[in-house]
């Protein structure tokens, strides 16, 4: 009896575990596959879980910042599903790599072309964009996930500091410091020159002593050949006395 009412509570608060735990990762969220650093490139995933047991996600509309607008957007193909890249013309054009450009992705649709995102599955959705702003600490990405029985969730409240996460928030991609190549040398390139200083510091240290090995045993060598020699003649001498006695 005792060990059923232990079974019993720990299945219910593993209930209660996973009821509080869901809303973290059941809505449309956005990660770096890798970093996403600022004023660089980078690959995202929009992460789509499907949250309904009798419909598949059929359609995801994501719409792209327009304060900080990308003018490079690539998804990656993806079998079963027809991609939509949209561009829209900018009202204040931006500078990329020396050259004024006048429009910029606005949204991107994926529309399932077979099943779509079943009940109890997730899809990542990969997109490479750039050039990432250098005066933003994030970005935010709208979407809009669309079911097969026509519902249409909408995950466009933006998450405030301080405050609790929203019922449906729209996915943010936090942005990295940049990396050491937008502002100099890359850090690859100083630590390269430091094993280089290095290297060429532990052969001057091994080459030291070798040098002064080489001396010890070269005055060594001429020490022994005297010593031989001085015995050579004393022996000579002695033989000599022996044989006038």
């Amino acid at each position: 009896m005792k060990t059923s009412r232990l079974a019993a509570a720990g299945a219910l608060a593993g209930t209660a575990v996973l009821a509080l735990s869901a809303p973290a990762f059941a809505h449309v969220s956005v990660q770096p596959e890798g970093t996403a650093a600022k004023g660089g490139y980078a690959v995202v995933d929009f992460k789509v879980p499907n949250e309904r047991d009798d419909a598949s996600t059929t359609k995801l509309e994501v719409a792209f910042p327009t304060d900080h607008p990308l003018a490079s957007a690539m998804p990656e193909p993806m079998p079963g599903w027809k991609i939509e890249v949209t561009r829209s013309k900018l009202d204040k054009p931006i500078e990329m790599h020396g050259e004024k450009i006048s429009e910029a992705v606005s949204k991107i649709t994926w529309t399932a072309e077979d099943k779509g995102v079943e009940p109890g599955y997730f899809e990542k959705f990969p997109v490479a964009i750039g050039q990432l702003p250098e005066d933003a600490d994030e970005l935010v990405f709208k979407a809009i996930q669309t079911y097969s029985n026509k519902e249409v969730v909408r995950w466009i409240e933006v998450p405030q500091e301080g405050q609790e996460e929203p019922d449906n928030p729209a996915p943010v991609l936090e942005l990295s410091a940049a990396e050491d190549g937008h502002h100099g040398s890359s850090s690859s390139d100083q630590a390269s020159d430091s094993d280089d200083a290095e290297a060429a510091s532990a052969k001057t240290e091994a080459a030291e002593p070798a040098d002064s090995s080489d001396t010890t045993a070269r005055v060594l060598g001429v020490v022994g050949i005297v010593v031989g020699a001085l015995g050579v003649a004393y022996g000579v001498l002695a033989g000599r006395r022996r044989t006038d006695a």
